[in-house]
């Protein structure tokens, strides 16, 4: 969007986002006693659906008025420039360093390897299948899907991770797979729309995508190392707990918007410096007092922006348009994303099994416990306007709806299913 909205407004919308946070959490935990953000989702869009209902049978004009309410959100902007700063050093501050660094590989080869794998997989797959079926998608618009769908989103994994109960080197994988691999995920997606669209800053070559890959993965991480160095180093030597909790915050906004600027990974910058922070500063550089503060301030933080991203995330619905065409290729991309998750974590996992050992039923638990979330709704809402967005934007809808709500609700039996404690 273009448009830009007063202060006033700013405030309107965010008090009825917030609003109906609270009161669809409150019936969700009243009631339907969901996890969280599955139960924000479920709510939410059950109303959409419900109001979309309604337009049919009496014209009440409800689905227009969510319609305008979400037209003033700016969705990627949202989250990409601002939220996903937040929820990813939320993130990173609770993984545990040392258990993160014992599963480097598995995690540095899901993150990386398989992301591209997937991509492959996942794009091929569907310019194949809709192609057959007379769906006409260019492939490197279907790859651009593919980049897009293919990372674990940290906030939705990280958020059902809270109510699951994983064997902790499991816990470390699937946490430490969805910190990093959105950052990856991200940067992959940027280079092939670049490419796609004719953006003058990357080369189409091997050697230009890898130069900028290497730039912006690597440089996000020292970036990151750099600015929570910083941090940890100003923070070791003062004790008050009000300004230590402002110096993490402006870490966050610093490192992220600095980042951007900088031409290096965002997201990557921030998770780096959430674990240089939640585990060298809380134990050399805080007092119990200040860890205590910095912890439940980040918890809230974290707390509020799930809330309001899967709320919106479920009200998105009601913008997506549902024809014959496009619900099967909603239909499609549920089970080849599914199958390209399979294949990339079960490939490098089996070849890492080889060297160590893995968790029992770690395969299975890392497939079906991959969900999707807002960073990959964000992404396709990012792609330049071309014919076939609606449809990109439509499968990667079905394929987030799906993995937060079946996928979210029964990874707790596939853990106790497959993993024997």
């Amino acid at each position: 969007m273009t448009d830009t909205i007063d202060v006033a407004s700013l405030f309107d919308l965010t008090a009825i986002v917030l609003g109906l946070a609270a009161v669809f959490g409150y019936l969700n935990h009243r009631w339907l006693r969901l996890p969280h953000t599955i139960g924000l989702v479920v709510i939410a869009l059950v109303t959409a659906l419900t109001a979309l209902g309604i337009d049919l049978v009496v014209d009440a004009n409800f689905a227009a008025t969510v319609r305008h309410h979400l037209g003033r959100i700016d969705f990627h902007q949202a989250l990409m420039k601002g939220m996903l700063s937040f929820l990813l050093f939320a993130g990173a501050l609770h993984v545990d360093l040392e258990l993160l660094a014992s599963r480097k590989w598995p995690i540095a080869t899901m993150a990386t390897v398989g992301v591209l794998v997937s991509c492959v997989l996942v794009g091929t797959g569907i310019y194949a299948v809709l192609g057959l079926f007379g769906i006409t998608v260019p492939f490197i618009v279907c790859l651009i899907f593919g980049a897009l769908i293919s990372p674990t989103d940290p906030v939705a994994v990280l958020s059902i991770l809270k109510s699951v109960k994983v064997p902790k080197p499991l816990e470390a994988k699937i946490a430490g797979e969805s910190l990093f691999n959105d950052g990856v995920g991200v940067v992959l997606f940027t280079i092939i729309v670049a490419i796609a669209f004719g953006d003058g800053h990357v080369e189409p070559t091997v050697l230009g995508v890898a130069t900028l890959f290497a730039q912006e993965a690597l440089g996000g991480a020292a970036f990151g190392a750099l600015g929570g160095w910083v941090a940890f180093l100003a923070m070791r030597s003062i004790d008050q707990h009000d300004l230590e909790v402002i110096i993490t915050l402006a870490l966050v906004t610093v490192v992220y918007s600095l980042a951007g600027r900088l031409h290096v990974s965002g997201p990557i910058a921030v998770v780096v410096a959430g674990l240089l922070i939640g585990n060298h500063g809380t134990r050399f550089a805080m007092s119990e007092t200040t860890r205590d503060h910095v912890q439940k301030f980040w918890s809230l933080i974290d707390e509020i922006m799930n809330s309001m991203l899967f709320l919106i995330i479920g009200f998105e619905v009601v913008a997506i348009g549902f024809d014959l065409p496009t619900m099967f290729a909603v239909a499609v991309a549920i089970p080849l994303v599914l199958l390209a998750r399979l294949v990339s974590v079960g490939i490098p996992m089996r070849l890492i099994g080889t060297r160590q050992e893995l968790t029992k039923g770690a395969v299975p638990v890392l497939v079906w416990g991959g969900l999707r979330g807002g960073i990959s709704v964000a992404l396709a809402l990012a792609i330049p306007d071309n014919p076939d967005k609606d449809l990109i934007l439509a499968m990667t809808y079905g394929v987030v709806i799906f993995s937060i709500i079946v996928q979210g609700l029964t990874v707790q039996w596939v853990v106790q299913r497959v993993v024997r404690e």
